[in-house]
């Protein structure tokens, strides 16, 4: 088998594990215990991989707790971010799991001890509260103990069983996605395809985060750092890292978070691709009401799938309206639709030299009220670089046709550009995707700049002005007429033709007709 063939496998069986060992639970409620598993799976063997060096003399797994000393305990929390003795970690646990009449509480003393083994050092933040998903007690594994411990035990023995050896990925190219990162994202991808509206709440697809983290980075040789205001699960801020080179990104990862579950899995999602605590930053709480990372700021790369048209307190609050975000529009984004106050709170964080590229909701781009107010200091301050519109049916939970909308603070030009791609996806399942092709294909005209009809424009600053500061991508790009092309001289010969032939017929028949009844 191919590599690709490889990891589709993995995939199928980590899909099967999921559904197998969940029996009567939801399976959007159960994705805590296996993506929580695996991500213990993926800390124990990192850590254990750590200590070991490389030298295949030594294993840690097989090692007494007791001949840990406090100095090696405390330099590898100061690397690693945390600590784990080789009775806590996952190999020694599931290998025992049938058996273990306290598995459910030993878990959840492992998992305590993990998270406080990095109280007072800079990873506590990082770590506190990793595990907070995972009860071990929660009456969803079942009613009793014996019933928690059998599913978990399932769980434990399901991803003990799942390859990730470099041995059966013989043929993987370096450049592919690490293996445990992949084998999370697609049950976070899976699970998100599976839970209805809620699933794009927490989870960007990965076709669609390619093209955003392209544009946000596009021709940046170095960025300081990367930031989404609303992360969900970090998908978009992970596609930056597959997409280039890691030493581009100089300083980490940023993003905020407002789901407590969705905050962990972000977490999580950093550690399995490999990111280590002092380069990752995740906060949790409210970006437009309790904003983090105003000492970090500015960013030279921000991506954000923010909510579609949520509720937020806006003018209840008459303080946001001095908020140096909101400020300088002059007024703040409706308190029934706050897509607007993402849109400025990325752009306020935006450092000078970089680029936002941020899904938006199209009603944006043509509504009057404050919406119109915004969009004209926007595009007076030239801060709109491109709008692009999407085809519809590419995101989770809903079927609109979105919008990207990407900033930029030094613009060239006071055009902007509209790129109507509405067109270009590709049905597969219940959903459409956007190929390489298709992201190729933005990304050649957002670097141009060129005019192609039907498919893309630059649009001068005045013309903007005119129509009221409308940035729908249908007021710019004429839409293609797909109607069958008639010829006209061609139509008007062929049915001189029939009529010719209809009166020769009829004649015919007439002549028949006098014929018979002459007879």
């Amino acid at each position: 088998m191919t590599s690709a063939q490889q990891r589709a496998a993995l995939q199928r069986q980590i899909w099967a594990i999921a559904n197998d060992v969940r029996g009567a639970v939801d399976g959007w409620d159960f994705k805590q215990y296996v993506l929580g598993t695996l991500f213990y799976r993926f800390i124990s063997e990192n850590f254990s991989a750590y200590i070991e060096a490389g030298d295949d003399s030594v294993n840690y797994a097989a090692m007494s707790d007791s001949v840990i000393t406090p100095e090696i305990k405390d330099d590898a929390i100061k690397t690693k971010g945390y600590f784990m003795y080789p009775s806590q970690l996952f190999v020694n646990v599931a290998k025992n799991a049938n058996s273990n009449e306290s598995l459910n509480t030993d878990l959840a003393a492992i998992f305590s001890a993990v998270e406080a083994s990095a109280s007072g050092y800079p990873s506590e933040q990082d770590i506190k509260g990793l595990f907070a998903d995972f009860d071990t007690t929660s009456n969803r594994l079942g009613n009793t103990v014996r019933d928690k411990n059998q599913r978990l035990a399932a769980v434990l023995k399901g991803v003990a069983g799942l390859d990730f050896s470099d041995e059966f990925f013989a043929e993987r190219d370096a450049a592919h996605i690490d293996l445990f990162g992949d084998a999370y994202e697609f049950l976070i991808s899976n699970y998100a395809a599976n839970a209805g509206k809620s699933g794009g709440e927490f989870f960007t697809p990965q076709h669609v985060s390619r093209l955003i983290a392209q544009l946000a980075m596009h021709k940046q040789t170095s960025v300081n750092k990367i930031f989404d205001p609303a992360c969900g699960s970090g998908s978009l801020l992970l596609q930056a890292k597959k997409h280039f080179d890691a030493h581009i990104i100089e300083e980490g990862f940023f993003g905020q978070e407002l789901n407590h579950t969705t905050y962990n899995l972000a977490r999580m999602n950093m550690f399995l691709h490999n990111i280590n605590y002092d380069k990752f930053n995740i906060q949790l709480g409210n970006t437009l009401t309790d904003p983090h990372f105003g000492d970090d700021k500015p960013f030279d790369a921000i991506v954000s799938n923010p909510p579609y048209s949520v509720k937020w307190i806006g003018s209840d609050d008459p303080t946001l309206i001095n908020d140096e975000r909101f400020a300088p529009a002059g007024v703040l984004a409706p308190k029934s639709k706050a897509d607007f106050a993402f849109v400025l709170h990325a752009l306020s964080y935006l450092s000078g030299k970089g680029r936002a590229a941020i899904v938006c909701f199209p009603g944006i781009f043509y509504r009057g009220g404050a919406e119109q107010k915004i969009r004209k200091y926007l595009v007076d301050n030239n801060y709109v670089e491109t709008v692009i519109s999407l085809a519809p049916n590419l995101f989770f939970g809903t079927t609109i046709a979105v919008n990207i909308l990407v900033l930029a603070k030094n613009k060239t030009s006071t055009d902007t550009q509209f790129i109507d791609a509405s067109g270009l996806f590709k049905k597969e399942t219940n959903n459409n995707i956007l190929t390489d092709d298709h992201i190729k294909q933005i990304m050649e005209v957002f670097d141009s700049k060129a005019n192609v009809d039907h498919f893309a424009r630059s649009v001068p600053y005045e013309e903007v002005a005119a129509n009221d500061y409308n940035l729908s991508v249908s007021s710019y790009v004429e839409a293609k007429d797909t109607r069958e092309v008639v010829d006209i001289a061609k139509l008007n010969a062929e049915l001189k033709t029939t009529v010719a032939r209809i009166s020769e017929l009829r004649s015919e028949i007439d002549a028949i007709v006098a014929e018979i009844e002459g007879n």
